[in-house]
């Protein structure tokens, strides 16, 4: 695995600049930009003493071909998840912690923790195997969320459930067969959210360690929304919960 890796676009590299806990080694802006967004890239990294080198276009396109990088990459250090020892989290009333049960798509995973992030969630929690990563295209994806939210990789999601179940966490699972709907469901206090991979959902052991499942009313034909998509109506469910019930 390489020690370094590019992080591309204006929002995902700013939140690298100002939230990150690893600054990046270095900048590359593109020659040609001479706008706000680029002036402001290069205050915060010679703020920080991070070099900063304008570079023609195509050398970006050729240090990172697979992002859309908007003229700016920041070469991080190769980002580490948090461990599992991360998820000795209090079950305090406000509590909402995201597990996400192998989803592959690195977008869809850049928006669920641009979600996440967006909506207060204390921590992401995915599985190391068979699952998207911290990749530069799930980091662009998230435009800055990446930086800002705690992302927990588990070698075990079931045994991780259980943790949190003991910990005091109520598990809610996403599933389309669910006969509770997701807005009869009660989502406040310390709350573990779960969704599944696409198209095959929460796998039977995932499921076995909720404590309910719940399902998001489909009026339509569709079967299902993406995850991404659904992870935006749960999640912002229980934070309207939460709102509501401190009135």
């Amino acid at each position: 695995m390489s020690e370094s890796v590019y992080l591309g676009g204006f929002h995902a590299v700013i939140a690298a600049l100002e939230d990150g806990a690893a600054k990046p080694t270095e900048v590359l802006l593109a020659q040609h930009r001479q706008d706000e967004r680029s002036r402001r890239v290069a205050e915060l990294a010679r703020a920080l003493g991070v070099p900063v080198r304008l570079c023609a276009k195509s050398e970006l396109d050729l240090a990172a071909p697979e992002l859309r990088h908007q003229g700016v990459l920041a070469l991080m250090p190769a980002q580490a998840f948090s461990g599992e020892d991360a998820l000795d989290l209090p079950a305090t009333p406000d509590r909402l912690i995201l597990v996400l049960d192998g989803v592959q798509d690195p977008h869809n995973l850049g928006a669920c923790l641009r979600t996440a992030e967006a909506a207060g969630v204390h921590a992401v929690i995915i599985p190391k195997d068979r699952a998207a990563g911290l990749t530069p295209v799930v980091r662009k994806a998230a435009a800055g969320a990446a930086e800002r939210v705690a992302v927990i990789a588990v070698t075990n999601l079931a045994r991780t459930l259980k943790r949190l179940r003991d910990l005091g966490y109520w598990i809610s699972g996403l599933a389309g067969e669910a006969e509770q709907s997701l807005f009869e469901a009660d989502l406040t206090g310390p709350r573990v959210l779960v969704l599944g991979a696409e198209g095959e959902g929460l796998r039977r052991l995932t499921k076995e360690h909720c404590h309910q499942l719940i399902r998001i009313p489909m009026a339509g034909k569709a079967e299902s929304l993406n995850v991404s998509v659904a992870a935006a109506v749960c999640l912002y469910e229980a934070v309207r919960q939460r709102i509501a019930g401190r009135k």
